[in-house]
């Protein structure tokens, strides 16, 4: 028999290049508290006003968040939407009950929870996850993946420059 779920709807929402271990953790949770889950996934359009690299199309995107699902046993349960806006449904669905974030993207909650009562809809519960820290101790991200410091699981591809080796 399986477990109840805290909310009946989350969302969390992103670019989602280079599907990692922040990444996981992220959607991880999501599926964890949500009986469904709606990801935003960042349009082709939003990534150009956003991203000084190039990143994959929507649909490349799109499909390792799908494979990601398929291998959690979850894909029944999610929903991918376009995101044109750092809000998306968000603000507009008054079934969404709770927002999935990063510690380094919550302070948009405050933001979407002020839209989403000038709407006069309930606030939107938070759902922090630490960010998911590579060996260095740093968080893993996309960029330092695409300037090739770390692999997808957080592990480190360069030597530490003028970093002192132990025992040296």
């Amino acid at each position: 028999m399986s477990k109840s779920k805290e909310y009946s709807i989350v969302a969390l929402g992103g670019t989602f290049e280079k599907l990692h271990r922040g990444h996981e953790a992220l959607l991880k949770k999501a599926l964890e508290t949500g009986e469904r889950v709606v990801i935003g996934l960042t349009t082709d359009k939003m990534v150009r006003s956003t991203k000084s690299h190039s990143i994959a199309s929507y649909d490349e995107r799109r499909r390792g968040l799908i494979r990601f699902l398929k291998r959690m046993g979850a894909a029944e349960r999610a929903t991918i939407v376009p995101l044109d806006d750092p809000y998306g449904p968000t603000v507009l669905d008054p079934e969404i009950q709770a927002l999935v974030v990063s510690t380094e993207t919550s302070a948009r909650m405050e933001e979407i929870n002020e839209i989403r009562r000038s709407r006069g809809l309930k606030p939107l519960a938070a759902i922090i996850v630490n960010m998911v820290l590579a060996e260095d101790g740093k968080p893993i991200s996309t960029t330092r993946m695409i300037h090739g410091e770390i692999d997808h699981r957080g592990r480190l591809l360069k030597p530490t420059i003028g970093k002192p080796t132990r025992g040296a």
